[in-house]
C-alpha cells in the first residue's frame, strides 16, 4: 500500500472510533467510580460550601450518583445524600473545578423531591 492508502486507512478508523465513543464533547458523562476519591472530596466540598454559604449544617452521607462535562475545566453534577440532623435527604450539586488553577467553585446545590 501508498502512504496514502495507510493515511485514508488511518483516517477511517479514527473518524469509526470517534463515532463508536460515548463521549460526546461538551456532554455530560456518567461517573463509572462514584466511590473514587476525588469524587468523594469534590462532594464534601459540595456539602461544606453549601453549608457555610446556607449556614446549614448538612452532612455528607454518600455519592448517588454523578456526571462529568468537560468544559474549561470540569463540571460534576452530583447526586448526593446527606443528613440534617437525624433527617437524610438527596441533593444535587454542581461543582466547576478547574484542577491546574487549584479552582473549584460550587455553582448550585438544591434539594431533589421524590
Amino acid at each position: 500500500m501508498t502512504r496514502l492508502h495507510y493515511l485514508l486507512l488511518l483516517s477511517f478508523v479514527l473518524v469509526f472510533y470517534a463515532a463508536q465513543s460515548e463521549t460526546i464533547l461538551g456532554g455530560w458523562t456518567p461517573i463509572k467510580d462514584i466511590k473514587d476519591r476525588h469524587v468523594a472530596e469534590i462532594a464534601s466540598y459540595a456539602v461544606s460550601e453549601y453549608d457555610k454559604r446556607s449556614g446549614a449544617k448538612l452532612k455528607l452521607v454518600k455519592v448517588v450518583k454523578g456526571e462529568t462535562q468537560v468544559v474549561a475545566g470540569t463540571n460534576y453534577r452530583l447526586v448526593l445524600k446527606a443528613k440534617d440532623g437525624s433527617a437524610t435527604a438527596n441533593y444535587e450539586a454542581f461543582v466547576w473545578e478547574k484542577t491546574w488553577l487549584h479552582f473549584r467553585n460550587l455553582t448550585s446545590f438544591k434539594p431533589l423531591h421524590s
